[in-house]
């Protein structure tokens, strides 16, 4: 097989993997707290230097528009849930900031979360899954290279 044949088929069952994972834990996604995409939100926001994060840096993080980003940050304000302030590095800019009630909402919505995942996940062992991890970094983190 061909290395190009063999990034082709790769792809097709990580992307299948992907499609079947996400089906299952929307399927058993928490809900009436938090939608998934405003549990995304929370996480990203959870795992920055002072929970917050310029919102064109967050929507690096979600597969989400910008206009459709926009609005989802909108409703988790009206929720208290994150809060909005102007970069005072650029006035244009705007910080999305998770506060205490968003933390502590992120939190009761993960543990559920995190059980499914797990046994979703489960069926791979330790090394399996930090060789999943290693290699889904390295594909996220590195730029494609030219030939």
């Amino acid at each position: 097989m061909s290395e190009k044949a063999a990034s082709v088929n790769a792809w097709e069952a990580l992307f299948r993997a992907q499609v079947s994972v996400l089906r299952q834990l929307n399927k058993e996604f928490p809900v009436g707290d938090l939608s998934f995409n405003e549990y995304d939100v929370l996480f990203n926001l959870s795992r920055q230097p002072g929970w917050q994060l310029r919102i064109r840096d967050l929507n690096q993080h979600l597969l989400l528009t910008q206009p459709s980003v926009s609005r989802l940050v909108d409703r988790l304000v009206g929720k208290a849930l994150v809060r909005k302030e102007p970069d005072p590095g650029d006035g244009r800019g705007t910080i999305v900031c998770l506060t205490e009630a968003g933390y502590a909402m992120f939190r009761k919505v993960a543990v559920t979360h995190a059980d499914s995942i797990h046994r979703r996940m489960g069926s791979l062992t330790t090394p399996e899954l930090e060789t999943l991890t290693a290699l889904s970094d390295k594909l996220r983190l590195n730029p494609p290279t030219a030939e």
